[in-house]
């Protein structure tokens, strides 16, 4: 008698029919590593959304939905004989023992930061290693694809680590008012959009440079920001009649609902406390 295939070989079981060229299912055949990219961020933005909304069901259901993806590219690999999952599984447990000596060799670490700066380390000789017939910069193989919140941070974290930052906050600060300034030079009639654009942007960057000196992450900053301004905005909605009662309302009208919702949020969260 066989035994019953484990979780993950059932999954790997499941991708090979799906993509049966005979039997399999008419989309899945037809994906493509470059038609799969927007399934992918999808999925990884609703396993951050599961671990938001606290609830475990959900991200359990969410993960499965991001781990079938990598399954999928893995099939679609095999498929063109490049690698199998097998590989995938070999790869990132090859990598962690080596990014990780202090566990799995004898090397030393301190405390949190200097396992950080250690593990930086080994990312670096990785990337010199795989560019050995190219002169390897600082801000290699920061990927063009992350949301760009997040691909400022790792830019300016990488060009932190060989010293070009402010010494403390303060500077940040400096710097963040210096742009504000700037932007406020542009604010003429007729606006010149691609100056706008590039000082809105040189102020962006400006920003995720003082949540990395206050060790908050931007990202996860703006999307609290956005459930935030969904909540309070739902809260002014509701107060004033739904939608036609905001389109006839005035604006002091809306803004005296918004600190109603303001306050609501901040005795809730006095509550908790």
């Amino acid at each position: 008698m066989s035994s019953a295939p484990s979780p993950i070989d059932k999954l790997l079981q499941i991708m090979q029919r799906l993509r049966d060229p005979e039997s399999g299912c008419p989309w899945d055949q037809q994906q493509t590593f470059a038609s799969l990219i927007p399934y992918t961020l999808e999925e990884a933005y609703e396993v951050a959304e599961a671990v938001e909304n606290g609830r475990e069901d959900e991200l359990a259901d969410e993960l499965g939905d991001l781990l079938f993806q990598v399954v999928f590219y893995a099939r679609i690999a095999e498929e063109q004989g490049a690698f199998d999952f097998a590989r995938v599984c070999r790869n990132i447990s090859d990598k962690l023992i080596r990014r990780h000596p202090h566990v799995f060799a004898d090397e030393q670490v301190a405390s949190v930061e200097e396992q950080s700066k250690a593990w930086e380390q080994h990312k670096a000789r990785e990337r010199a290693a795989k560019s050995s017939t190219e002169k390897s910069r600082i801000l290699d193989g920061v990927s063009h694809a992350l949301p760009a919140l997040t691909r400022a941070l790792k830019l300016q974290k990488r060009a932190a680590r060989v010293g070009f930052d402010w010494p403390d906050v303060q500077g940040v600060l400096a710097k963040l008012q210096e742009e504000i300034a700037e932007v406020k030079a542009e604010l003429k009639e007729p606006v010149d959009v691609d100056a706008m654009q590039h000082e809105v942007g040189d102020l962006l960057f400006a920003v995720v440079n003082l949540a990395r000196h206050v060790r908050v992450n931007p990202e996860t900053a703006l999307r609290m920001g956005n459930r935030r301004f969904e909540s309070r905005f739902a809260h002014v909605e509701e107060a004033l009649g739904g939608a036609d009662g905001l389109a006839q309302a005035s604006l002091d009208e809306m803004e005296s609902a918004w600190g109603e919702a303001k306050a609501r949020e901040k005795a809730s969260m006095q509550d908790k406390d």
